[in-house]
């Protein structure tokens, strides 16, 4: 068992660490507290083949796989975490969606401009009333002959505004459950369209979110992505890869909680010493530590995993659930370290909490990512590829 990185692997993570701290870090208090999404530091992520990962070379990609995509993702996510939603939005989202179930001519047409940037990525699966339970969606697409009429509402849609195309989840037969959903590739500037941003988050306040409205959509039929009502099968499976880009980000943002707390016990003095001198505040750092290093371990295995093309569904969401798990934990501990400067703007402690609370609920709640870890331990359900 070899937990070397490769040279290439190495300098995947130099490469993005070197981009976050020069392109990113400068404007990360200035975007936080206008809420706003930079599209100059899109491109440039374009320009670094950052959307490429896992993507065919033929279709633009930069003949790498999950684990130089989750390096890549952790270093981004240590600098921003509001940055690790653009893979997910890109190549682990539409583009290697498209790339397992679309057509040549959706491939060909699709993948390279996602992979380049020029189209805007995103996916709309969540509504109002609709979270876990995908099934049930209520948005609808109606079969009218030439095309589909698509009417409803989905909620809390990454890069909602500023998305030019992206994947769309509907219902095409209301009384078939999971059998009744489909997937569009949709195109943002049909008419129809009401994008409605939504600043009031908790935290990722540099990532554009919002409410979108279809009302009497007409959607060409060459923009289904797969068979008809197989959606939730292909929703299922872009889940299990973007989960992994969640994971990766949280693994970034333990990093970040990690060198800011020791950092600071080393810095901050009381009683005539370092404060990481005294025992509770090493059991504070050392539990952190280790939170970390077992977050990554989980984190790379699952895109070892994914890249020898083995099981790992459940590997995934260990990595999803331990990930919430400890950034949580370390966000408040981190700002207990702190002491009333951790509740200052002064340091970087309250984002850490604000941004960490994202991932008990993004890309499957908590309670879901326990349910199959579970049912694949205990043979209620298969272990997927």
């Amino acid at each position: 068992m070899d937990f070397a990185l490769t040279e290439e692997q190495k300098m995947i993570s130099d490469t993005a660490r070197n981009f976050a701290e020069k392109e990113i870090a400068p404007h990360v208090e200035e975007d936080e507290k206008n809420h706003f999404w930079r599209k100059e530091i899109f491109d440039k992520m374009a320009e670094l083949g950052f959307f490429g990962f896992c993507i065919d070379e033929k279709f633009g990609g930069n003949g790498m796989g999950f684990l130089e995509g989750a390096l890549a993702i952790e270093q981004v996510a240590k600098v921003h975490t509001a940055w690790r939603m653009a893979f997910n939005m890109q190549c682990w989202g539409p583009a290697l969606t498209i790339q397992k179930f679309g057509t040549e001519e959706q491939k060909e047409h699709y993948i390279p401009k996602f992979v380049s940037g020029e189209y805007v990525g995103s996916f709309a699966m969540t509504e109002p009333d609709i979270g876990s339970d995908v099934a049930s969606m209520k948005c609808r697409a109606e079969d009218k002959g030439d095309y589909y009429l698509v009417n409803g509402n989905k909620m809390w849609i990454t890069n909602g505004t500023v998305c030019n195309h992206g994947l769309l989840y509907v219902k095409t037969d209301k009384d078939a459950g999971a059998n009744g959903v489909s997937c569009f590739i949709m195109d943002y500037s049909l008419p129809g369209i009401t994008r409605k941003p939504i600043h009031d988050k908790v935290g990722l306040w540099a990532s554009d979110t919002a409410e979108i409205t279809f009302e009497d959509v007409k959607v060409p039929k060459h923009l289904l992505l797969g068979k008809l009502n197989r959606g939730f099968q292909i929703c299922m499976t872009q889940l299990n890869s973007t989960r992994l880009g969640c994971s990766a980000g949280a693994l970034g943002l333990s990093g970040a909680i990690l060198d800011a707390s020791a950092k600071y016990a080393t810095e901050r003095c009381q009683f005539g010493k370092q404060i990481g001198r005294y025992q509770l505040i090493q059991q504070q750092v050392a539990d952190m530590k280790i939170g970390h290093d077992t977050l990554a371990y989980l984190v790379y295995r699952a895109a070892w995993l994914k890249d020898k093309g083995l099981p790992n569904v459940m590997e995934t969401s260990m990595s999803k659930l331990y990930s919430a798990k400890v950034v949580v934990h370390d966000a408040n501990e981190c700002m207990k370290l702190y002491g009333s400067f951790g509740y200052s703007d002064e340091y970087p402690c309250g984002r850490f909490l604000r941004d960490s609370k994202q991932f008990e609920t993004l890309e499957g709640t908590s309670n879901m990512h326990t349910m199959i870890v579970a049912n694949a331990t205990m043979g209620f359900a298969p272990n997927r590829a």
